[in-house]
């Protein structure tokens, strides 16, 4: 059955029992080490922002709270566009291509969290958000972390097993270390200016079987203190600040 709006979560067909849900990732924390914080200190105040794939809203809505900022999202599907409404958040249903980024224009931040590992093209993607930016225009970015200690170990015992949500969410079509993710945009035209790591400390493995019965008042700190001693192995997201090349 065709569908009005093709919907990322689409890809997840024929890889789980059922479709995902798509509101599961409507309920991001503002806990400091998590994507909306880290996200809201590297934003600027008094910008437009262009928040492309902006889900429900919950990620551009802590990342731009009390900024003064003039926040656009972009988002495919038309459930979650609703809930962006709902949050007093301009959006444009559907997905950002070259006619869409002229109508709209330049702006001074473009944000993307947790969507290049949803896109095929990643350099076709990468260079329609350059081209959504003012010349020396920041580019605010985050993924997750494929080298994470969980991915690690499942791995080495033979699996690559997908879920409906975190690192392997089934509906990803690409996976980022650190040192990919700056690779990849360096061959962009974007330069690297801050890289930092989320603890994660919801991410499903830390819900289950032995962790899962460690009290989370011990458990949250633990994983924290694991991510500021070896991030890029703890860090389940690599969250970037980056400025586009002339």
């Amino acid at each position: 059955m065709a569908e009005a709006v093709t919907s990322p979560d689409l890809h997840a067909i024929g890889f789980l029992k059922e479709r995902v849900d798509p509101l599961r990732y409507s309920g991001h924390t503002e806990e400091p080490m998590e994507v909306g914080s880290i996200l809201r200190s590297m934003m600027p105040s008094g910008v437009r922002v262009l928040d492309v794939g902006c889900g429900t809203g919950s990620v551009t809505a802590i990342a731009n709270r009390a900024k003064g900022n003039d926040v656009v999202g972009v988002e495919p599907d038309e459930d979650r566009a609703g809930i962006v409404r709902s949050r007093g958040i301009a959006v444009r249903v559907g997905e950002l291509d070259g006619d869409m980024q002229r109508e709209l224009g330049l702006f001074d931040v473009v944000m993307s969290s947790d969507v290049l590992e949803h896109v095929a093209a990643s350099q076709t993607f990468l260079a329609l958000l350059k081209a959504s930016l003012r010349p020396g225009g920041m580019l605010l970015l985050s993924v997750p972390n494929v080298a994470h200690w969980s991915v690690r170990a499942m791995i080495l015992s033979g699996r690559f097993d997908y879920e409906d949500v975190g690192i392997m969410d089934a509906t990803h079509l690409r996976w980022f270390t650190a040192k990919s993710l700056r690779a990849l945009l360096d061959g962009c035209g974007f330069d690297v200016v801050e890289m930092r790591q989320t603890a994660g400390s919801t991410l499903p493995i830390y819900q289950r079987g032995l962790l899962g019965k460690i009290p989370g008042r011990v458990r949250r700190p633990a994983v924290r203190a694991g991510t500021r001693l070896l991030p890029l192995m703890f860090g389940v997201q690599h969250v970037v600040k980056a400025v586009a090349r002339n």
